[in-house]
């Protein structure tokens, strides 16, 4: 199988392969430039044009990127899935965090990343205690519908949320599950589930409430009633096969509802951990397929679970990403200091000009550039970093010159146009 080209800027300069055997870098691209300064259309529409091999997941929220490119990218062979989280019945496919449950690490994973989805916990001083008496709750209702469910979905885990109820008892609480976790128990003494529950079992009714209201409070932020229907699709996302053979997901977010950025960063949470496990289980220990990410505004909303750690090892499983955000200080907000493990393991790095001023410094110290040099860089001038490289100063790159933008361009204005006028299914 052939490599994709990247570009990153005007001029065959700016061109390269994303064979690693070829450039010795990895893949890991790092875009910042304040809010349209042309990420989009300069990067991640010319990412599209030039995947021709490998799997990508791309983050949209203009959906005539979606309807756009479809057609272009299934005429190359690729398998295209649309993962519509602001109309989840309109996309082709759905998304369930059960489906990627194997073991018990698995569960206390998932209930971990969903209940510290508010980034705003990273910088908090709060006790963890909370937080850890909320995942072992959330733990022990994963648990209880994988083992009594035929066929589990995360709707059944905030169905039985939802209908949780306890009071005090003779100094102890009494919940309307006692009774399904006594009979789950005598099944299977040593059951994940039923440790987890009892764990919650034995807290204070005072304690125990606070707990409750505190994972009630997370569940209803992160899921939402549109995003429950994902877990109905008949279709779900599999990430080895997106691995297997040339795929391209579609994964439509909003800027305007920040809500969807937790549900969405555990699903990011997801499909690195399901990536990385299904090539290390590969006598080679790499990917059939590499696969890229894509992602828009990635340095909103909250934290992906140990993307920090992921990224370090990408490359060796044929991973890679390219990750969009306004600012370092942006990214700095939701990572805390491990955004500086994220920064450094991206090889590749684009400034599109920014007014913040802790990037701004930053870029000044690499490009050995004045300050003011860099702060009141022309719009449309870029700065590309490439590890063992020397920066190179170009302008960002001109898509509208580009023959098959053009094409794809003129045969959607075609489609806009015929009939009613809407944009295409």
């Amino acid at each position: 199988m052939g490599t994709d080209r990247v570009i990153l800027g005007n001029g065959e300069h700016c061109i390269y392969s994303t064979d690693p055997e070829i450039t010795g870098l990895n893949n890991n691209i790092l875009v910042v430039g304040s809010s349209g300064c042309g990420k989009t259309m300069s990067i991640s529409e010319a990412r599209l044009l030039e995947t021709r091999n490998s799997s990508l997941i791309m983050t949209v929220t203009k959906r005539r990127i979606v309807k756009k490119y479809r057609n272009m990218m299934e005429e190359r062979g690729y398998e295209v899935w649309d993962l519509n989280f602001v109309h989840p019945e309109e996309g082709s496919i759905g998304y369930d965090p059960l489906d990627y449950i194997q073991t018990e690490a698995d569960i206390t994973f998932t209930a971990r990343s969903i209940v510290l989805a508010d980034g705003r916990k990273i910088k908090s001083n709060a006790d963890p205690y909370w937080d850890e008496a909320a995942i072992s709750l959330l733990s022990a209702e994963i648990g209880y519908v994988l083992e009594t469910e035929e066929h589990p979905t995360f709707g059944d885990v905030l169905d039985m949320h939802e209908h949780l109820t306890f009071e005090e008892c003779a100094g102890q609480i009494r919940t309307s599950y006692d009774r399904q976790f006594e009979l789950l128990e005598l099944a299977d003494p040593s059951c994940f589930a039923v440790r987890c529950w009892k764990s919650f079992q034995q807290l204070p009714i005072r304690t125990s409430s606070c707990v409750f209201g505190a994972l009630n409070t997370t569940i209803d932020s992160v899921f939402g009633k549109e995003i429950r229907t994902m877990f109905c699709k008949e279709k779900k996302v599999n990430f080895e096969h997106l691995a297997s053979g040339k795929t391209l997901l579609f994964v439509t977010t909003s800027p305007v509802n920040p809500a969807l950025n937790c549900v969405i960063n555990l699903f990011y949470g997801h499909a690195f951990k399901e990536l990385f496990e299904f090539a290390e289980d590969r006598p080679d220990g790499k990917l059939p397929v590499p696969v890229h990410l894509l992602a828009d505004d990635f340095a909103t909303g909250c934290p992906v679970p140990l993307f920090d750690e992921y990224i370090s090892i990408f490359r060796e499983k044929q991973i890679s990403v390219t990750l969009l955000i306004q600012s370092e200080s942006q990214l700095q907000a939701l990572y805390g200091d491990r955004a500086v493990t994220i920064i450094n393991n991206c090889d590749s790095y684009v400034f599109m000009g920014s007014m913040d001023l802790q990037t701004a410094r930053n870029i000044s110290l690499r490009a050995d550039l004045p300050l003011e040099e860099v702060l009141y860089m022309p719009v449309g001038r870029q700065i590309l970093f490439r590890r063992g490289q020397k920066p190179v100063f170009t302008e960002r790159y001109d898509i509208l010159h580009n023959e098959l933008y053009q094409s794809i361009t003129r045969r959607y204005e075609e489609q806009l146009a015929g009939g009613t006028g809407r944009e295409p299914d």
